[in-house]
This record gives C-alpha cells, sequence and structure tokens, in this order.
C-alpha cells in the first residue's frame, strides 16, 4: 500500500486500510456495510445502539446488533450517559462478533442530546472520562470514541476531551470537524482534527467533508491524521471507498459507476435487505437507499416518485431495468 493508505492498528486490532465507513444512523445497517467492505472499506461502523435499549431488551435493537459472518472488521457503536449502564451493556454484548466498541459522543440529534447523550456529553469532561475508563475496563475488545469539534463555537473542547478519553483508555478517537451546533452545516474544521492529533498519541481518524479520493488524499495530508472517515458521501455511492483506496495508491482516477453498474448494486442491496429484513421492511428501507443511489440521473425526481410507491421486490426490479436503460 502507499504512504497514505495503510493497515491501521487499534488496540489489538489491525485494519486492512485506514478508510472508514462512519456509523450513520437508518443508513449502515448490515446489508450496506457488506456492500461497503466488498468496495474496500477498511472497517464500517454499525448504526449507533442505544445501552439502555440493551439493558431493557428492546425489540427493536437485537436488529441493530445483527452482524454479518463475512464482516471482519465491523464497530459496534454505543450511546448514553451512564458510566454503569455503558460498561455492564458493553459487557453483556462482548461476545459478538464485532472487533471494536465505539462510544458515541458526537451525535447532533434533539432527542439524543436534550437526554444529555451524543454531542451533549462534549459539554461533560469529567463524565466523559468517567465512561470510557468504565467501559474500557469491563471489555477486552478496544474502545474508541467519536466526538466533535465542541459543542458549539464558544466551546471549542476537541483536543480536551481527545486528551481525557486517551487517559481514560481509549483505543482511538474519530474526530468530526463540526460542532453540535453546525450539525452538518458549513465546511468541516480540518484544523482542529491536526490539532487533537498533536496532542495525542492514540490513532486520530479524520471525518467530515470527505466526499472523493482528493479529498481524502488532502485530509490525511494536511492534518496528518491516521485514518479517515467517509459518511454522508457513501449514501448511494459504496463505490466511494473503491475510488478513495485508488486515488491514495497513485492510481489514475476511476469513473463513477455507469447506470447498468449502479442498476445492479440497486438489485443486490435491495435482495439482501429483503433476506435481513423481510420484503415488507426490506422495500420501504430501500426506498432512500434508491433515492440516494439515482441522484442526478435524468428522471430522477419522477423515478423517486415511483420508488417512494414501491411496496414489492418485482415493482423494484422494474424500476432498475428503467435506471439500467
Amino acid at each position: 500500500m502507499g504512504e497514505l493508505l495503510h493497515p491501521l492498528a487499534i488496540g489489538g486490532v489491525t485494519l486492512d486500510n485506514n478508510i472508514i465507513l462512519a456509523p450513520m444512523a437508518g443508513v449502515t445497517d448490515l446489508p450496506f456495510r457488506l456492500l461497503c467492505r466488498e468496495q474496500g472499506a477498511g472497517l464500517c461502523c454499525m448504526e449507533m445502539v442505544s445501552a439502555k435499549a440493551i439493558f431493557y431488551h428492546n425489540r427493536n435493537t437485537e436488529e441493530l446488533l445483527a452482524i454479518h459472518p463475512d464482516e471482519d472488521a465491523v464497530s459496534l457503536q454505543l450511546f448514553g450517559n451512564d458510566p454503569k449502564i455503558l460498561s455492564e451493556m458493553a459487557k453483556r454484548i462482548e461476545e459478538r462478533p464485532f472487533g471494536i466498541l465505539d462510544l458515541n459522543m458526537g451525535c447532533p440529534v434533539p432527542k439524543v442530546v436534550n437526554n444529555g447523550e451524543g454531542a451533549a456529553l462534549m459539554r461533560e469532561p469529567k463524565l466523559v472520562g468517567e465512561i470510557v475508563r468504565a467501559v474500557a475496563r469491563a471489555i477486552r475488545k478496544p474502545v474508541t470514541v467519536k466526538i466533535r469539534k465542541g459543542f458549539d463555537s464558544a466551546h471549542v473542547n476537541a483536543v480536551e476531551i481527545a486528551k481525557i478519553a486517551e487517559e481514560a483508555g481509549a483505543a482511538a478517537v474519530a474526530v468530526h470537524g463540526r460542532t453540535r451546533e453546525q450539525f452538518y452545516a458549513g465546511e468541516a474544521d480540518w484544523e482542529i482534527i491536526a490539532r487533537v492529533k498533536e496532542n495525542v498519541a492514540i490513532p486520530v481518524i479524520g471525518n467530515g467533508d470527505v466526499t472523493d479520493g482528493m479529498r481524502a488524499e488532502r485530509m490525511l495530508r494536511e492534518t496528518a491524521c491516521d485514518g479517515v472517515m467517509v459518511g454522508r458521501a457513501a449514501r448511494g455511492n459504496p463505490w466511494i471507498f473503491r475510488q478513495i483506496t485508488a486515488c491514495l495508491r497513485g492510481e489514475a482516477p476511476l469513473p463513477k459507476p455507469g447506470r447498468e453498474e449502479i442498476r445492479e448494486m440497486i438489485l443486490r442491496h435491495s435482495r439482501l435487505q429483503l433476506a435481513h429484513k423481510g420484503e415488507y421492511t426490506g422495500v420501504r428501507e430501500m426506498r432512500k437507499h434508491i433515492s440516494w443511489y439515482t441522484a442526478g440521473l435524468p428522471n430522477s425526481a419522477r423515478l423517486r416518485q415511483s420508488v417512494n410507491m414501491a411496496e414489492s421486490f418485482a415493482e423494484i426490479e422494474r424500476l432498475a431495468e428503467i435506471i439500467g436503460a
């Protein structure tokens, strides 16, 4: 591998490469992770799971915890704000086949933040230390932390939080270069990623505005971070991992997938989704994915309307034929 694309050691786990699929609620389920892994992602992060939901045996949580035998590099992400519950639930699920346990301290969604979880923890440095220490002591698998630049522009404390996480036993930290106040608006601040990297010895993974191979290369060079995390740019585009890894190897830029390749990926994704969740849920889950896959294609707005009415795999197949035509 090239100088920028390389295996990445996180605790006792060594990833094939340092390009990572970010955890995204409603997106990074088992079928989508399989596709991204096939396209070259070194690690795929699962949708975040509530530690309290595991504690209370929530019915829907079991599906979120599903891991495929072919997933040899997967990170399971928990969120919560109680060190005792988080550490006990981490221990309860440790024997499941994930390689890394991630703690979410960056989710900006109001219902999570208003509960003192996700990005709200950026305002509680002492509690961050207590959570990471409790979880790292409870399990043998490496524990990582995903944070943001800060809670808002008046409280930019990613460096402080990363140092606390490292001292408490975190094996790596992922930094999104936006505050919670920004959500996903504006430009990500890569300078804060560089500053975190300068201040901790554990691997630092940069996140925010990595939309193609050139942006991934720029982030790695400008911040000296150890790995790159791809989030929204992967929706409807699992090929991005193939494109980034080729770019970092110094190879010629890969062409964007053509209509036929998009059609094939939609059908493959749909089959995986239906096998995992059944036709009723699987078809409805695929509606948003197909909208992402087809964004920018001719007549995509009309196609989206049809997709949003689809209720069977047969209808998806028919629409896919139109896409590939």
